[in-house]
């Protein structure tokens, strides 16, 4: 990946923010494996390793450690069973073990890179991830979700300095975590819809180059639908450069934006609320390409329908946003504070803006059957039922996601245009 000339294109961005990122170096290719630790070497790191992975995905490495050793690294191991989500006990136990460590590589996908990657930065060490499957966006990036309280929310980390990722690998890995990846990029079309909202409503900063860099990963992507599900190592590679473009993204702008908008709100909602409850959440990018696909329609289906909007009706109270959410939930919702992000917009400027805004949603969101027939193609979930959640579920989702996001969405505004997203489902 050449990341120079992706620096060099935006340089002097118009969009007046200078765009910087940490990562030095992309690896993906045939037999990575083998050559990690040279690559290690290479990128500076130093000769005391921590490495972290679970059984699934060390399994998965094979010959990680050999070439570790190779190269002369002293490897201490944090060897989870099966990490599912990332808690912040965990990103507790990765900080203890890294006083006598040089770096840390995370080997896996998902929650392993996440809890190293807030590690990482607390610790000040340097930070590495093996990428064992192509399961989602978030490779490059210098957030981490992290579940404290049973509550889902972005966590501050390091951005890796290097990422590697051996096509023989991702092309073996599970057909449901490769799906998933294709949903997790999915989402940026809303990301981008919601941002520019923003942008309209409270002068965010907005930069059109970095939403078409993140445009053109998810087209990449969209464009190797039908090559998803297959052991195929040019497909599994290019999939694998999408997803970390669209990373890169998010640490260019500083922010999530151009990667997350209602959908993964909706989702993280819904995993907070399985989680409290005991219950399997389903594959973070699963989860987010259904609520993708939905939100989708939600937004096309207000833009076409509510002509015009009066902007009246009063926002919930603090007590009744509560009510969707369990008492260990509560303190977060409070911290985050989002009615006051829907509180700060001019009503008026709302009103306004509302054809600017009906005209962005046709603009920046795609034709839901067409992306619903590519994610079926590309093995994803594309129904409510394929993750699990019930009418009475979507129904509670759909009203409180927007108080688990502190970035304006969109549906924050819903309360005060008297819109019920359940009224524009179908």
């Amino acid at each position: 990946m050449d990341l120079k000339g992706i620096l060099k294109k935006l340089e002097n961005c118009p969009c007046g923010q200078k765009h910087t990122f940490d990562l030095k170096a992309v690896e993906i290719g045939s037999g990575v494996t083998n050559r990690a630790g040279a690559l290690l070497r290479e990128a500076g790191f130093g000769d005391r390793l921590l490495l972290v992975a679970d059984d699934n995905t060390l399994r998965a490495a094979e010959g990680i450690l050999p070439s570790l050793e190779r190269s002369g690294f002293a490897v201490k191991k944090l060897i989870y069973q099966n990490l599912l989500y990332a808690r912040d006990e965990q990103v507790r136990e990765v900080e203890s073990l890294c006083d006598d460590v040089d770096g840390i590589l995370s080997v896996g996908t998902g929650s392993l890179n996440d809890i190293c990657r807030v590690a990482a930065k607390t610790k000040a060490k340097p930070f590495c991830i093996f990428a064992t499957a192509p399961s989602m966006d978030g490779f490059a990036a210098d957030l981490a979700p992290i579940v404290a309280n049973n509550f889902k929310s972005s966590w501050s980390g390091a951005q890796p300095c290097l990422i590697l990722a051996d096509t023989r690998i991702l092309a073996k890995a599970p057909t449901e975590l490769k799906a998933a990846g294709f949903g997790d990029m999915i989402a940026k079309y809303l990301g981008i819809f919601d941002w520019r909202v923003s942008q309209l409503l409270t002068g965010e900063h907005y930069c059109p180059a970095i939403a078409e860099l993140t445009l053109d990963s998810v087209r990449r992507m969209r464009a190797l639908a039908d090559r998803v599900t297959a052991e195929d190592e040019e497909a599994a590679g290019a999939i694998m450069e999408s997803l970390v473009l669209s990373g890169l993204a998010m640490k260019l702008a500083a922010s999530s934006r151009p990667a997350s908008g209602a959908e993964h709100a909706l989702s993280h909602y819904w995993e907070c609320y399985k989680l409290t409850r005991g219950i399997w959440p389903e594959f973070h990018g699963k989860k987010v390409g259904v609520a993708s696909l939905l939100m989708i329609r939600i937004y096309k289906n207000i833009a076409k329908r509510v002509e015009k909007i009066d902007a009246t009706t009063a926002l919930p109270t603090l007590e009744e946003v509560c009510v969707g959410f369990d008492a260990a939930q509560i303190p977060e919702v409070e911290k985050l504070n989002a009615l006051a992000l829907a509180a700060k917009v001019d009503r008026r400027l709302l009103c306004d803006k509302w054809q600017e805004i009906r005209a962005l949603a046709e603009e920046c969101l795609p034709d839901e059957a067409e992306l619903r027939a590519e994610m079926q193609m590309a093995g994803a979930a594309t129904e409510l039922a394929d993750i699990h959640v019930d009418e009475a579920l979507l129904a509670k989702g759909l009203r409180y996601h927007p108080y688990i996001k502190s970035r304006l969405l969109l549906t924050h505004l819903f309360p005060v245009m008297g819109i019920d997203p359940m009224d524009f489902i179908n």
